[in-house]
């Protein structure tokens, strides 16, 4: 799946290039950003939640399309969400840059999740309201343009989410300096879920490191978890928008992780 996901950002990394070639810029968004790292750091009050903005998906198809962007923003800063996270990969996806404008006005720091592989995206991402935006390690075959892929991002005054699939993708995450690390407890290479995963790796966090639990994340209870076991936020997509009340949905987790 990952080349394919690959394949489907070729075009947009075409035209990157030719933006570059010519020497186009992208005018850097002039609004407020709200920190991304600070929203989602775990406090007394416990675990947070990432509510994510996911209209469709390779393992599930089409999710929830008659929910507007403009309207799952409502949603999402009245039931408690800390931040939220908008896909912007348009062909797996059905997500879209602009999404993140018609997020805004929610108020909540916004992560860009795509799979994101070039210096330029990080531009193209600070024209954007984005706080934050995706690095999939195993996206890197190598370990030096990983972390100068990190340290630009950093350097733009964005949050870097560094995602991990196994032992091998943590530890490169960790040696190129990531500060957010979020476990992706499904692996896109095979898009399967391993829970384990959060269960296993989170006694590798250290002092100063934020951790985000992904995928598989559905019920109040899975929340209690992840909060028991110390992550600061999970990142929930498909159970809230699939569900009738994704308002009422995400509420419900929240609470759970803060019980």
């Amino acid at each position: 799946m990952l080349d394919k996901f690959r394949k489907a950002k070729q075009a947009e990394l075409d035209m990157l290039a030719r933006m570059q070639s010519e020497g186009r810029k992208f005018t850097p968004y002039a609004g407020e950003r709200a920190s991304f790292a600070e929203a989602i750091r775990r406090d007394e009050s416990g675990l947070k939640v990432i509510a994510e903005y996911k209209r469709a998906s390779p393992s599930k198809g089409d999710i929830n399309l008659g929910l507007s962007a403009a309207d799952v923003a409502k949603m999402y800063a009245a039931g408690g969400a800390s931040a939220i996270s908008v896909l912007t990969e348009e062909e797996y996806f059905k997500g879209n840059l602009s999404y993140l404008d018609e997020i805004k006005p929610s108020g909540l720091p916004m992560l860009r999740k795509d799979f994101l592989t070039d210096l330029m995206q990080i531009e193209q991402t600070l024209a954007t309201p984005a706080s934050a935006l995706l690095i999939i390690v195993r996206m890197f075959e190598d370990d030096g343009y990983l972390k100068e892929m990190i340290e630009q991002t950093h350097a733009a005054g964005l949050d870097a989410v560094v995602e991990a699939f196994d032992d091998v993708d943590l530890k490169r995450a960790k040696q190129a300096g990531a500060r957010i690390i979020q476990i992706n407890n499904r692996d896109l290479d095979t898009l399967g879920i391993d829970m384990n995963r959060s269960i296993e790796f989170i006694k590798l966090k250290e002092d100063g490191e934020i951790w985000i639990c992904a995928s598989g994340i559905s019920e109040p209870e899975d929340c209690a978890e992840m909060n028991e076991l110390g992550y600061d936020t999970v990142l929930i997509g498909t159970s809230i928008m699939s569900s009738p009340d994704p308002q009422a949905k995400l509420a419900a987790l929240v609470a759970g992780g803060r019980s």
